[in-house]
């Protein structure tokens, strides 16, 4: 069966995608904070979230292989589809880690090179900045012995490496997956099955470090001198829940219009049980990750949730943590609920929203500190890269059948039934 992206679904993702392009200008214009520091702080989460998301639907389908999982065969070209936004969100990605560079904001104070050299001499108009005391050398002010033993980790030529290949392996693996998934279509041949089956694995292996040293480079590095050996792990299993949240409410929606009869409710129940299991490794990892730190009250490990805890951050924090930890562990732990779109669908945009919050709260503080603004900008360009990613996922899944007819586990996953 084919899926049609026309008609009123892609009418709500274009407005939407006004929405966001309205909220992109107008925010760019009044923001009158420093370097317009607002207006890319909220740029970088929309960008970080979304392509985290459908980074996260090429780890899932990566995983189905390596693990030889039948279940979710059905469910194979969905996958597809999502991480058809990879690419968009990459450009944004890079868009504010290039301006950043070319200091047009400061979401990342170790950009600033004054901060790596002890000493500064005055050459006309402008400073020379020196390791070692030389004639008519003076203290550089500026200079930050935290940041300057990251010197090496953060030299341009090394992070612009990491970044690029992060991205380049994600694309280059995510179009050899969708190519050999349309071959698969066209003649039964096993040999495709084993080859995605073993670079799965191997996309696994990329994947477990670069989803933990992205982390680290696009969003722990905001905040310079704090770091957490769980923080990679955080950020992965928030994309990952995410992702899951997102599928369920689509495949809810696209069974009612008529799409994907083969997924039945075992799917669905299967679906259900991701969501809610992710919740809670989401809610492990954030509760050790915050306990650890702050009962060892370590005075660099502690300032991170300072600002976040007892400052103007506060109440959007506990209650992030509270609507994402316990809201699917009372609605979805009973077998039924994971069943009833009546639970399934409120407790999905709810924390669905929640965990974009979370990712705000992982760059705003170390970004606006005390002098952030939430308003329509901020509503506004969420739902303008909502948009966007609706209508990138829909318009790829609308390329190819909605079921890889050939896939060696198809009559395995059609009659998944308990």
């Amino acid at each position: 069966m084919e899926f049609k992206f026309e008609g009123r679904l892609k009418l709500v993702t274009q407005v939407l995608m006004a929405i966001g392009v309205v909220a992109l200008v107008g925010g760019f214009l009044t923001d009158h904070s420093d370097h317009h520091q607002r207006f890319w702080a909220n740029l970088l989460i929309n960008g970080f979230f979304y392509f985290t998301m459908a980074l996260a639907a090429f780890f899932f389908y990566a995983l189905q292989y390596a693990t030889e999982s039948g279940w979710s065969a059905v469910l194979k070209r969905w996958f597809e589809a999502l991480w058809g936004f990879l690419p968009w969100g990459a450009a944004v990605i890079v868009i504010v880690l290039v301006a950043g560079k070319l200091h047009l904001h400061h979401l990342y104070h170790w950009m600033d090179h004054s901060l790596y050299h002890e000493y500064m001499v005055e050459h006309g108009d402008h400073m020379h900045y020196v390791d070692e005391m030389e004639e008519g050398a003076v203290l550089n002010p500026n200079y930050d012995h935290v940041i300057a033993g990251k010197a090496a980790y953060f030299a341009d030529w090394f992070f612009w490496l990491r970044t690029a290949v992060y991205i380049g392996t994600f694309l280059v693996f995510a179009r050899l997956f969708r190519k050999w998934s349309l071959q698969e279509d066209e003649a039964p041949n096993l040999d495709l099955h084993y080859k995605q089956y073993r670079r799965g694995a191997l996309f696994l292996v990329f994947f477990a470090v670069f989803s933990s040293t992205l982390a680290w480079d696009w969003i722990m590095s905001i905040d310079t001198h704090w770091f957490s050996t769980l923080f990679g792990w955080y950020v992965f299993s928030g994309m990952w829940v995410s992702f899951m949240i997102f599928t369920n409410l689509s495949m809810l929606w696209l069974r009612s219009k008529g799409y994907f009869q083969e997924v039945n409710e075992s799917h669905m129940h299967d679906l259900g049980k991701w969501m809610f299991a992710i919740s809670m490794l989401w809610s492990y990892l954030w509760l050790s990750q915050f306990l650890l730190i702050w009962y060892s009250n370590i005075p660099e490990e502690v300032t991170y949730y300072m600002s976040r805890v007892l400052g103007d951050y506060k109440v959007p924090f506990l209650v992030m943590f509270f609507i994402n930890f316990a809201v699917p562990f009372y609605t979805l732990i009973a077998r039924d609920a994971k069943r009833n779109p009546r639970f399934v669908i409120p407790v999905g945009i709810l924390i669905f929203i929640a965990h974009f919050v979370d990712v705000y709260l992982l760059v705003i503080p170390g970004t606006m500190f005390d002098h952030n603004h939430f308003g329509f900008f901020e509503v506004g360009l969420f739902l303008g890269f909502l948009g966007l990613f609706m209508n990138r996922t829909f318009a790829t899944l609308a390329k190819a059948p909605l079921i890889s007819k050939n896939h060696p586990m198809l009559q395995e996953s059609i009659e998944l039934h308990y």
